[in-house]
């Protein structure tokens, strides 16, 4: 929850431990917001829930143990000394969750429209659907969590009630990035009939008639708005919740910022790489497989392009999502050392946690990049950022990364492995950190 902006004109981030001859990019301090909302706390309470759901789901990384030597301690450890066994800390009281009851037009219904767009039949109980796979997944995963008894939950910092009146936060379960894209992709005339917009308008008239929401006008009402465009036409109706977004590409200052939102990451779309650490098997320098022409700061991508398509072991693809190009670019990743990130039509891109989970170290070109969890999570450890101005200078790029020895990449993976399991063990000690720093 920092801004954190590039100060410099090359990448940011150096170790210690380089070779003097090598000119690694220099990274730019974090500056911290000195403060922030109250309701801004809790509400990040609540995205590390959304964080324990999504990474539970997708990497099925167990909570680690309380063993000191672990990557998971260790890191913890440096946080402030976070060890049950050595310095056991208390949780402060629970955060109380109440989730509306929504009309299944709004959750399950999106679910069955989603199928029947593409040939589905329909069901008797739209409840047995299954959400489909796709990059902005978070509004499933915490309506799931949150679905299930409490009894089920324990050890969560945060505690389902079904009392709205004991609640801290209101969730609100709307499935708003599915709905988004229903028809996407759909050939004429093969639409389902279902209006994206037509289900925003209804799902905020009948969120801003709710007792509870008019009580204070939603600040304390949480919704994901995963996808970029998710609630595009309603957003200045509930503007005042607290958003879980991808980015703010979309929104104006007095829709969305980093004093009131959350920024979340996206689910990724590439298998897991389960190889060793190293760079034997990966034989390309920089890859990227992805939509060439984008709009606003995505345009940087055709530029690059032009720079490095001639380049010798740079593999760079124009590529849409389908499921035959996520395979390719599955094993394009897997095999490359460096995996160019850059701006698509929004800041941000599903790319970057798909390096993550491929271990191929993220080269990221954005130069407004707002990424998930930044006063924790150091992402200079295992990225390079590189300024747009200075990226689009020919040769720089390669030039800058076959410097890189070795021995650096593997400190990068290593990292890229550790943030995995990081996610998940940030969220016993989340409220105890928070709280603790602000």
């Amino acid at each position: 929850m920092k801004t954190r902006k590039p100060t410099t004109s090359a990448a940011r981030g150096s170790s210690s431990s380089s070779p003097p001859s090598q000119t690694l990019p220099l990274f730019s301090n974090m500056p911290r917001k000195s403060s922030l909302f109250k309701h801004t706390l809790i509400a990040t309470v609540f995205f590390l829930l959304a964080i324990y759901a999504f990474f539970s789901t997708f990497f099925h990384t167990p909570l680690p143990p309380s063993d000191s030597n672990s990557d998971s301690s260790s890191f913890l450890l440096d946080l402030g000394g976070v060890s049950s066994q050595e310095n056991p800390i208390p949780f402060p009281e629970r955060v109380k969750v109440f989730m509306y009851d929504l009309p299944h037009k709004f959750t399950y219904g999106i679910i069955q429209q989603h199928s029947l767009a593409r040939g589905g039949s329909p069901v008797p109980e739209i409840t047995t659907l299954n959400y489909p796979g796709h990059q902005h997944m978070h509004e499933w995963f915490l309506f799931s969590d949150l679905a299930r008894p409490q009894s089920d939950r324990l050890g969560s910092p945060v505690v389902k009630v079904t009392d709205p009146e004991e609640a801290d936060l209101f969730y609100v379960p709307a499935f708003s990035s599915l709905s988004l894209i229903v028809n996407a992709g759909r050939p004429p005339g093969s639409a389902s009939g279902y209006s994206d917009e037509e289900m925003q308008e209804q799902l905020a008239e009948w969120l801003t008639g709710q007792e509870y929401w008019k009580r204070n006008n939603g600040w304390d009402h949480v919704i994901i708005a995963g996808d970029p465009n998710a609630l595009y036409r309603v957003v200045d109706r509930v503007k005042s919740a607290v958003l879980l977004v991808s980015d703010f590409g979309r929104l104006r200052p007095d829709q969305g910022s980093l004093v009131k939102d959350v920024v979340i990451p996206y689910s990724h779309r590439i298998s897991t790489y389960t190889g060793d650490f190293g760079v034997k098997d990966r034989t390309t320098l920089l890859f990227f497989m992805g939509n060439r022409y984008r709009k606003e700061g995505g345009k940087i991508r055709d530029l690059l392009f032009q720079i490095l398509e001639n380049e010798e072991d740079v593999v760079i693809k124009h590529g849409t999502q389908s499921r035959e190009n996520r395979r390719a670019a599955s094993r394009g990743m897997h095999t490359s050392k460096f995996c160019l990130n850059p701006a698509g039509d929004t800041p941000s891109a599903c790319r970057l946690f798909d390096s993550i989970v491929s271990l191929c170290v993220p080269v990221i070109v954005s130069d407004s990049i707002e990424l998930p969890f930044e006063d924790i999570i150091d992402y200079k450890k295992f990225s390079v950022f590189v300024e747009t101005t200075t990226a689009l200078k020919p040769g720089y790029l390669v030039s800058l990364l076959r410097k890189v020895p070795e021995q650096k990449i593997i400190e990068y993976q290593k990292a890229m492995k550790e943030v995995c399991a990081i996610f998940t063990a940030l969220f016993p000690f989340s409220i105890h950190y928070l709280l603790h720093y602000y």
